[in-house]
């Protein structure tokens, strides 16, 4: 593209600053209703104290306080979804208060929204028709129900158009994810021409296997292990539903090796476990004190389905939830810091109040790699949470991170709620078993 087309083009799309005193306007009238709804309330209170006001009259005036906070919840999906949508992002990343449907507004979205929206508070209108039917006409009557039904029809055939459009718009960003995933595979990146994996997912496979080039700015998600029971990266990405529900949007980009609940877990396994502490964590008070957890135990005691547990129900609490093994992390970390981008990765992962690392211990680092966790874990000291699982307990993570685990672990513990397990495999108990028989 040319110099001044794309001068031109910059200037177009920098003239949508233009609407945000639109917002700010709108705002004004959010005011405005704000205190309408209190000179209905006023006025309501006024005439039952007089017993000026009689049950008929009640019910309207409720209906009417109704229909004030309706037009104002109306407002302020316009106000945040379109300044959101047409204007600029708004940084709500990680605040306990963001609103579920933000973290995938669009355009389809709002309009269906608003139009459900219209679709309430015209039902609300009709309400207190039909409820002063005394004084309201036929004709009004009639016209009332009949503008209503339009509603109701536009909005039920808005929705209808807006899913084969996010179909469409989704089947196209697959179907360019995984063209990227082919000419990654001819470049040589170790998949084959058939595997549909997004490019993304091979380049963090490769990270420790040679450095990223420095032209490479996005951020690498983190792929779903290979183990036999977890979610492979085209399950992820091919089986996504636009209209899933937002905890479902959130357990589905932690990317969990399996789906497991906390209640799933065998509390009877383990020799030497708190029940206790478990069922303090089950109310991720952690999370929102920003104090950390890590489980530390022989394989196969439960550590990775507690994280797991933790972490999908933090998912359903309405948080952002990251979940690798620490191999993987290595791989993330290792491929920010080639590009140089290492700080802005940093940055970036505090969108998630939860980070879960998985099997720590299993494999001992090198000292750059040992920094780049000790890098994470100060980073999100006092700032946001970790969940850790691990083999070996803190005393022993020199072992795994070298000189950068004194210090590392004493960022780590300070805020942190140590869960130790004790038992035999699980796995290895029912293979043993099964053997048996």
């Amino acid at each position: 593209m040319s110099q001044p087309s794309t001068t031109l083009g910059y200037a177009l799309f920098a003239t949508r600053w233009l609407q945000a005193p639109l917002y700010f306007g709108l705002v004004a009238a959010q005011g405005v209703y704000v205190y309408k709804f209190f000179n209905e309330l006023w006025n309501l209170i006024l005439r039952c104290v007089t017993g000026q006001a009689n049950e008929t009259y009640v019910m309207l005036a409720v209906l009417k306080l109704v229909d004030v906070v309706m037009i104002a919840n109306l407002l302020i999906m316009v106000i945040v979804g379109g300044y959101e949508t047409f204007v600029s992002r708004i940084g709500l990343q990680g605040h306990r208060d963001q609103p579920e449907w933000l973290s995938h507004v669009n355009s389809n979205v709002l309009k269906v929204k608003l139009a459900t929206a219209i679709v309430g508070i015209s039902s609300v209108h009709l309400l207190q028709m039909f409820v002063d039917v005394h004084h309201t006409s036929q004709h009004a009557l009639l016209w009332g129900t009949v503008i209503h039904m339009a509603f109701i029809a536009s909005a039920a055939i808005l929705a209808y158009m807006s899913g084969p459009m996010a179909e469409h718009g989704d089947r196209s960003h697959k179907g360019h994810g995984h063209a990227s995933a082919h000419g990654q595979d001819g470049a040589g990146g170790g998949y084959s021409a058939s595997t549909s994996v997004p490019a993304e997912f091979s380049a963090s496979a490769a990270a420790v296997r040679a450095p990223a080039p420095a032209a490479s700015t996005a951020p690498i998600p983190i792929p779903a292990q290979s183990t036999g029971s977890y979610l492979s990266s085209s399950e992820s990405y091919d089986s996504y539903d636009p209209y899933e529900t937002g905890a479902e949007t959130r357990i589905r980009a932690a990317r969990f090796p399996s789906r497991k609940q906390l209640e799933e877990f065998d509390e009877d396994h383990p020799r030497d476990f708190d029940r206790e502490v478990l069922a303090r964590l089950g109310k991720l008070d952690f999370v929102a004190s920003r104090r950390n957890v890590v489980f530390v135990g022989p394989p196969g005691t439960g550590k990775t389905h507690l994280a797991v547990g933790l972490g999908v129900r933090a998912c359903q609490a309405g948080h952002q939830v990251l979940f690798a093994t620490a191999a993987q992390w290595a791989a993330r970390l290792t491929e920010a810091r080639a590009a140089g981008r290492l700080a802005e990765e940093l940055a970036a992962l505090d969108a998630h109040p939860l980070l879960i690392v998985d099997e720590v211990g299993y494999t001992p680092f090198d000292a750059d790699t040992a920094h780049l966790f000790f890098q994470l874990v100060a980073h999100r000291y006092e700032r946001s949470s970790l969940i850790v699982t691990g083999d070996r307990p803190l005393g022993r993570w020199d072992e795994i991170f070298g000189g950068a685990a004194p210090a590392m672990v004493d960022r780590l513990a300070h805020h942190a709620e140590i869960v130790r397990l004790e038992g035999d495999s699980y796995r290895m108990r029912r293979a043993t078993s099964a053997w048996a028989e």
